[in-house]
C-alpha cells in the first residue's frame, strides 16, 4: 500500500485525483503501478486501477492476472471492480472507502456478485486514514471559498 500511496501522491503533482494502484505478482512484488491519469490522458478510464492492470498484463504478456493482487488507496468504481474481476486477480486490497462510488462494498459490490464467474477476496481498510488523507487534502486545494 506504502507504493500504491506513493503512486497516489505524484497523481496528486500533476492535478490528477490522487489514487495510486499497484498488482502484485504471486510472491507478492510489484508487477506493475500507477495512480490516476484522466486529466492528463483526457480518457475517462485512465484510473490507476486500469493503467496498473494493463501494466501487469503487458508484463506478464497475457490478460490473465491469476494469483495477482490489486492494491489500491481507494475503494474501487464500478469499471475498476469490473476489470478486476475480468483480470481473474485473486484479491482486491485498498485503503479509503468511497461511500459515494465504491463497488467494493460500499455503494455496490461488484466483486462478490454470485452471478460473475470470478470473485476476488477483498481486504479492506489498509493504511485507510492515510489514503483518506492525501484525498482530503487535495480537494482541500480546490476548493472555492
Amino acid at each position: 500500500m506504502r507504493l500504491a500511496l506513493a503512486e497516489a501522491a505524484a497523481a496528486a503533482d500533476r492535478g490528477e485525483i490522487p489514487v495510486g494502484a499497484v498488482v502484485l505478482d504471486e510472491r507478492g512484488e510489484p508487477l506493475a503501478a500507477a495512480g490516476n491519469d484522466r486529466e492528463s490522458a483526457a480518457d475517462p478510464t485512465a484510473h490507476a486501477e486500469v493503467l496498473a492492470l494493463r501494466r501487469a498484463a503487458a508484463a506478464r504478456g497475457e490478460w490473465r492476472l491469476t494469483g495477482c493482487t490489486l492494491v489500491v488507496t481507494l475503494e474501487p468504481c464500478t469499471m475498476c471492480a469490473g476489470a478486476a474481476v475480468l483480470a481473474r486477480v485473486e484479491r482486491v486490497v485498498y485503503g479509503a472507502v468511497d461511500e459515494k462510488g465504491g463497488a467494493v462494498g460500499s455503494l455496490w459490490d461488484v466483486v462478490r456478485d454470485r452471478r460473475l464467474n470470478h470473485r476476488p477476496e477483498v481486504v479492506m481498510g489498509v493504511l485507510a486514514e492515510e489514503s483518506s488523507a492525501l484525498l482530503k487534502r487535495f480537494f482541500a486545494t480546490r476548493r472555492i471559498r
